[in-house]
């Protein structure tokens, strides 16, 4: 018999000027235009001695979530990886006086009708 095991993928996004690191077992290019669908999120178990506040911050704040659809533009960085870390929460260094203003996602045609 083969143990089949699902994916696990670290997600890395910028939210309120702050870049995320995420676990989740799905990523899957969202239903609505221009997002990532983000769905199964995974974070360490409770039952440790030890409590991570990030971790645990990120937690209380996607707590009843089945998935989140995150901006396309906002996605630093997916990867597939062999186990999952430590989710957290970190400051976006060298931006700390520009806040990036966000861009709409043209479809190929640039947004032009074919009329």
């Amino acid at each position: 018999m083969s143990k089949i095991t699902k994916s696990i993928y670290r997600v890395l996004f910028i939210n309120q000027g702050k870049l995320y690191e995420l676990y989740a077992r799905g990523i899957y290019q969202g239903e609505i235009y221009g997002f990532i669908e983000v769905e199964e999120l995974l974070f360490g178990e409770r039952s440790s001695v030890l409590v991570n506040p990030a971790e645990e911050r990120l937690q209380n704040e996607f707590s009843g979530v089945r998935r989140t659809f995150v901006p396309l533009h906002y996605i630093v960085r997916i990867d597939e990886v062999e186990r999952e870390g430590v989710s957290k929460i970190r400051p976006v260094e060298g931006c700390d006086n520009v806040t990036p203003f966000p861009q709409p996602v043209l479809p190929p045609s640039g947004g032009r009708s074919k009329d």
